[in-house]
């Protein structure tokens, strides 16, 4: 940061601190596990922390060659930030992707995993809760941890703790020269002087000042000094001064926007949020958002966005209570979910928009959209999805919490849901969409919206089987199963049925499995759903097999392939043969299957698949070198080898009677 003015002596000891020795060891202790040296740069807000952590990382960064890591703990509006999000950011600043669905434990574990080899920084912003920072240490000497922090952090052993003042005078001049030239500062120092007391050398608040002065190039600095010193005691200290001189002097349109601003999730706001809070044009909210951040009153961030200082947030809070009706804030902020809406239905559009099969209902709804919510190509959309990702999750959060907006909240989710899946893919964003279906969760109970209940579940019950969570899956299926009963919706209590049928066929209780299999497969009949009941035969025939049931096995397989056959399904009734001709063979009956075997391998070529007929070949020549014809089977590998090359691997039939 080129403007960081003054804390030299703070950044020296903090330097120092990094290879004193440690309290454990000064005492004679040895500590249970060696972990990272943690430096805390306490202050409060407005004191510039966040300023002289971020310095002094920069200035120690060739020393760790692993890089820097960054979270932040506490959003700017005071809301603390979750240890499982903060735990995700850091593994992903790693390149590490996480479970969905996993919690504090096992993250906080996969995270010290990661940096069990590494040299890097850690800095952790704006933590209140030592419990999270705890969490967030690696076990590794090698790595270094900077906290930010208001007070203390008490349980967390041998801290080193920099607390920050005031800046000096002189500093603080140079803070206010930086802002507004020399020339002004020159001309009458004393005055610099005065403003700088009046400021009590807080950063914050001479940023504010500077930025004031800055608009106006022809006001003195000693005019400037004397209303602050003029302004009431309780006005909230030299920060509450300050901020007072800028607030009032903006006009009346641009005090509503920033005592709006507030309702921005994670405090980052951009054109469009602002346009759609203050309810003005995009082009005026950037004009305006662009004023504030020269005024010192909004920061500038990555990628179009503007970041809400935590310090001014309390006050804004209590502007916009005292100056908002609760139905114009409330209004203010269905606008701003609103808009996000738009803006993700804009997004999903772009990733249809370029993909193979253009969905005309996305493309109809982008030509509707006006031109400040379109994106130019799927790239700059990609980009806009993932650098608001923070606070379109937080407003997504939000907007459950809130209870008044459930229609806009499941709208929102909704949306960001399938614009995740469509630029990111399922299996990449499944993470995120974890947490948002437990969104739609809390809504659909707290709604009684049964049919949505059940999707939710099913969805997260889903991702919990692909982790593992076999036992916690199966919950959520029954679960869901109440639901779909509860909102009369067959296709939800057959997938439901289903589902735990597969649960029980992981926990390997196959008489359990082929119970709800069974169920599935009942209702499936009951409607004449052929393409359900043809999977179900096989769900069932699996399980059979794998009770050793070989007779059960094999009428649940002729089943499919009957029912595949008679949806003219090609390949499935390939692959149900092949089921058949394996189960004959375990069975001890070789010749059904080699009969089986090519009656299949037959039909896969009818299919086009080359790669079931490479394994049906191979399977044709093991059986008939069980038969005692190896001239024949080595036909048959020849064939297969000719298929799909000399992958062996690529000529296995793999299915769940493996």
């Amino acid at each position: 940061m080129t403007d960081f003015v003054g804390r030299r002596r703070e950044l020296k000891e903090l330097r120092e601190d990094i290879a004193r020795t440690g309290l454990d060891t000064l005492s004679g202790r040895k500590a249970k596990a060696p972990r990272a040296r943690v430096l805390l740069v306490a202050g409060r807000p407005g004191s510039g922390r966040t300023a002289l952590a971020e310095t002094f990382v920069r200035e120690i960064a060739d020393q760790y060659p692993d890089g820097v890591l960054r979270t932040r703990l506490t959003a700017p509006g005071g809301e603390t930030v979750a240890t499982e999000r903060a735990l995700r950011g850091l593994l992903a600043g790693l390149g590490r992707s996480t479970p969905p669905g996993a919690g504090e434990d096992e993250l906080s574990s996969v995270l010290r995993t990661a940096l069990q080899e590494r040299k890097a920084i850690i800095l952790i912003d704006d933590a209140a809760d030592p419990h999270q920072v705890d969490a967030l240490l690696p076990d590794t000497p090698e790595c270094l941890v900077v906290v930010t922090a208001e007070g203390p952090l008490t349980g967390i052993p041998d801290v080193r703790p920099c607390t920050l003042g005031g800046l000096d005078t002189a500093s603080a001049v140079g803070m206010l020269a930086r802002r507004i030239g020399d020339t002004r500062i020159t001309a009458d120092p004393r005055a610099a002087e005065s403003l700088a007391e009046a400021c009590g050398g807080q950063p914050a608040a001479l940023e504010l000042a500077g930025g004031w002065l800055a608009a106006r190039p022809k006001a003195a600095v000693a005019d400037v000094a004397k209303q602050l010193h003029d302004m009431p005691a309780g006005a909230g200290g030299p920060l509450g001064r300050a901020f007072r001189l800028v607030y009032d002097s903006l006009p009346q349109p641009a005090q509503r926007t920033l005592r709006l601003l507030p309702l921005a999730p994670a405090g980052l706001v951009d054109s469009h949020t602002a346009s759609a809070l203050a309810g003005c044009s995009v082009a005026a909210a950037q004009s305006t958002l662009d004023d504030f951040a020269g005024l010192g009153l909004v920061r500038h961030a990555p990628d179009g966005l503007f970041l809400l200082p935590g310090s001014l947030a309390p006050m804004l809070q209590a502007l916009l209570e005292a100056k908002e009706r609760p139905a114009e804030v409330q209004l203010a902020r269905a606008r701003m979910l609103e808009r996000t809406v738009r803006l993700l239905h804009s997004c999903r559009a772009m990733a249809a928009a370029e993909g193979d099969d253009p969905d005309s209902e996305l493309q109809e709804l982008l030509d509707g959209l006006p031109r400040a919510l379109r994106f130019p190509d799927r790239r700059a959309a990609a980009l806009w999805l993932d650098t608001r990702l923070p606070a379109l999750t937080a407003a997504a959060s939000l907007a459950v919490a809130d209870g008044e907006l459930d229609t806009l909240a499941r709208r929102l989710v909704a949306a960001l849901v399938r614009a995740l899946a469509d630029h990111r893919g399922t299996a990449e964003a499944a993470p995120e969409l974890y947490g948002l279906h437990r969104l739609v969760l809390d809504v659909a109970e707290r709604r009684g919206l049964h049919r949505e209940q059940a999707a939710a579940l099913l969805n997260l019950a889903d991702l919990d089987a692909e982790t593992g969570r076999t036992q916690e899956a199966l919950e959520r299926y029954r679960a869901a199963l109440d639901a779909g009963r509860a909102a009369n919706d067959p296709y939800a209590t057959g997938r439901a049925m289903e589902s735990v049928g597969g649960a029980y066929q992981e926990l390997a209780d196959w008489h359990r499995a082929s119970d709800w299999f069974g169920r599935a497969l009942a209702q499936a009949l009951s409607r004449g759903e052929r393409a359900d009941e043809a999977r179900l035969y096989g769900r069932l025939g699996n399980v059979h097999t794998y009770a050793g049931r070989y007779g059960d096995a094999l009428r649940s397989w002729r089943a499919a392939a009957a029912g595949y056959r008679k949806l003219a399904d090609v390949p499935g009734q390939a692959k149900a043969l092949s089921e058949m001709a394996r189960i004959q063979e375990y069975a001890g009956r070789p010749e059904e299957s080699l009969h089986t075997c090519r009656e299949a391998v037959e039909l896969a070529r009818r299919a086009g698949d080359q790669r079931l007929q490479a394994a049906l070949q191979v399977r044709l020549a093991d059986t008939l070198d069980r038969l005692g014809d190896p001239a024949a089977a080595r036909l048959h590998r020849s064939a297969a080898d000719r298929l799909l090359g000399d992958d062996p691997a690529a000529c296995e039939i793999r299915s769940g009677s493996d």
